[in-house]
């Protein structure tokens, strides 16, 4: 029976003081806070498996709580995740939860998140994302393969200035502003087959760590070894923000 490994870890990195990521794998949340090693977790392929990161908005209020209130209400409505137009719906939700959180406390005003993440359904993959973080599909990064990665997720960003490979500004959020903003989640459907591999995290791995060398690390390990490569990678290009991340697995034993 075909069955789905979620690998996962969530660090500050080596400059910031504390991770203002949070991390939804099914049920299970992790909100602002660190795991001393990747955690695998297993789930049958069959009910909808929700995987999120939430990446808290730096230099402005609690984006650890913007974070984790995304995550955990992403982690409550799960299994209710079936389609395209249920995760918008779950995503303007969120949107509404962090403006209505913020309001009702002042030292959180624009307090924001991005978030992204993709729903397991049987024979299908539903991908999201508002913002920056990222949704990549690592299928082809395998034993053997040519080690190139896909990014289906899409970035809420302006093209970087001219000589840098990224840019820290993103053009939408969940929250993030002094008054309600309405957001346009995007959404997508990609079909399931045994053996694929889909990497979700933040911009603090994907930033600092040049895409080749993310596709030469997943073509060499899986599993909790190719997560502590790709965390261990984002470290030594100086860990310049919060990394978080999820390898999702798709497993035939057939």
């Amino acid at each position: 029976m075909p069955y789905i490994t979620v690998t996962a870890l969530s660090h500050p990195g080596l400059v910031r003081d504390h991770n203002e990521d949070s991390l939804a794998v099914g049920p299970w949340t992790l909100c602002g806070t660190m795991t001393e090693n990747p955690q695998t977790l297993g789930f049958p392929l069959g009910n909808p498996l929700v995987v999120a990161v939430a990446d808290g908005i730096g230099g402005q209020p609690g984006g650890e709580v913007a974070s984790g209130l995304v995550v955990r209400r992403l982690a409550a409505l799960g299994s209710l995740l079936d389609s395209e137009s249920a995760v918008r719906d779950a995503l303007n939700a969120c949107n509404h939860a962090v403006y209505e959180a913020a309001e009702r406390d002042p030292e959180l005003t624009t307090m924001g998140t991005t978030v992204a993440g993709v729903v397991v359904l049987g024979q299908e993959l539903l991908v999201f994302n508002v913002g920056d973080s990222r949704v990549l599909d690592v299928s082809g990064s395998g034993s053997g393969a040519n080690g190139t990665l896909r990014q289906v997720s899409v970035d809420d960003s302006p093209p970087p200035a001219p000589g840098r490979r990224t840019t820290s500004i993103v053009t939408q959020a969940l929250g993030g502003a002094l008054r309600f903003s309405a957001i346009t989640p995007h959404v997508s459907t990609v079909p399931l087959v045994g053996g694929e591999r889909f990497l979700v995290c933040s911009d603090g791995l994907t930033d600092p760590v040049p895409e080749e060398t993310l596709a030469e690390l997943l073509a060499a390990h899986d599993g909790g070894r190719a997560v502590f490569e790709l965390w261990k990678a984002a470290i030594d290009a100086s860990g310049p923000d919060n990394i978080t991340l999820a390898l999702i697995t798709v497993v035939d034993d057939d």
